[in-house]
């Protein structure tokens, strides 16, 4: 009897094959997209792969690849690397959508995957603007959705929610009353800052200590002791993956007792790798979501498991957001194309949904608050100091 099971050749060339599908590179369609008799639309994905933000660039690409398995429709991803800086990612975008013609049967985007960094996010969104297509990200910076910008979707929670979060986790289960903040000075860390401290003042307590500090710095010494002489009783991150685990292994060797609540990034996998679990005992963080504590979620287990299977790593609250964009993009174009045909699918189309519909993703329901926030979650997570994947100790639900 012939078995039904693939060799592991053969795995190997269908992943291939999907991959070169999945990526789009240049205009050279695979004979296996081109035979779908299902429309099919190329969908950029604009993510910083290189420069300080990689990891969570990296964790952003690899959970909208994912994605494309379970989406109804065919989306032809071109991923484009933005780097770091507000003009490449105005770059990615121009290169994006260079030509907006129908290729080989696949059709023109009708919404695209922004960067992670705020500071792109700024740059794309009036692209995004003229161009009258949806922009879908997960940056936090607070800014982005007071803009009045209709083509800008978060599916991150904005600094807004996690930041309140954060500081009433300070406040409200630590007992500190003296914190000291220390935050990038990107985009990113300064509208963080800004959300912690008027969350924090709001519940009666005064940072002792605030400072910024550039992506490039490497010796947080000098900080952590600046702390310790104001007799700070907790140290709050809000920094970048790196920055993060680097503030993280300093502040533990200075004071191994001061407690440490940091930002979404020490909640990434990719960020607790670069610590030993001892250095992580007792350190918390904010975070959308714990993939991997997550064990009462069917649904989440299960994008877990295929997400080790296909990267050899655990997913962090970046790949879910981005998976789950790409899920609710994929189901709407997908009931647009059902209802009216695959013509009525446009950018405004896509936008009009992403206004009104409202949908359960792996991390939360997604809707949107009328400025393009769609998720409105927050979670705290704390290491035990045995291995590096945390528990969840607190859940906050802020809606606006």
């Amino acid at each position: 009897m012939q078995r039904s099971e693939t060799t592991p050749v053969q795995r190997l060339r269908r992943r291939r094959l999907l991959g070169a599908a999945a990526l789009g590179v240049g205009w050279g369609l695979p004979a296996l997209v081109r035979a779908q008799a299902a429309p099919a639309f190329r969908l950029p994905l604009l993510v910083p792969l290189t420069g300080f933000i990689a990891l969570e660039g990296k964790s952003q690409r690899d959970g909208a690849l994912l994605a494309l398995r379970d989406v109804g429709v065919k989306f032809v991803v071109d991923v484009i690397d933005t780097g770091s800086s507000p003009e490449g990612a105005a770059t990615a975008w121009q290169r994006a959508f260079r030509d907006t013609t129908v290729r080989d049967g696949v059709r023109p985007p009708v919404a695209a995957m922004g960067p992670i960094l705020g500071t792109q996010m700024l740059a794309v969104l009036p692209l995004a603007a003229e161009a009258k297509v949806p922009v879908l990200a997960i940056s936090g910076t607070s800014r982005l959705s007071e803009m009045g910008n209709p083509w800008f979707f978060r599916f991150f929670p904005s600094d807004g929610t996690v930041k309140v979060a954060h500081a009433k986790y300070i406040a409200e289960k630590t007992g500190a009353r003296r914190p000291a903040v220390i935050y990038q000075t990107t985009a990113y860390g300064q509208s963080g800052r800004e959300q912690l401290a008027r969350t924090l003042g709001e519940l009666g307590i005064k940072p002792v200590l605030e400072e910024g500090v550039a992506t490039t710095v490497n010796d947080f010494a000098p900080m952590i002791a600046r702390a310790q002489a104001a007799q700070a009783d907790a140290l709050v991150l809000h920094l970048h993956s790196q920055s993060t685990a680097l503030a993280v292994r300093q502040a533990r060797t200075m004071a191994p007792s001061l407690p440490i609540i940091a930002g979404s990034a020490m909640a990434q996998p990719a960020t607790a790798a670069l610590l030993e679990p001892a250095e992580l005992k007792d350190v918390c963080a904010e975070t959308a979501a714990m993939p991997s504590a997550a064990t009462d979620n069917d649904r989440m287990r299960k994008f877990v498991a295929a997400y080790r299977r296909e990267y050899q790593a655990d997913p962090d609250a970046f790949a879910v957001a981005e998976y789950d964009a790409v899920r609710m993009l994929g189901v709407m174009v997908d009931e647009i194309v059902k209802a009216k045909g695959v013509d009525a699918v446009t950018g405004d189309a896509v936008r009009a949904r992403l206004s009104t519909m409202r949908w359960p993703g792996l991390a939360t329901e997604y809707w949107s608050d009328g400025k393009g926030n769609m998720a409105h979650e927050a979670l705290i997570v704390c290491y035990g100091g045995t291995d590096r994947v945390p528990a969840i100790r607190s859940k906050y639900v802020l809606p606006p």
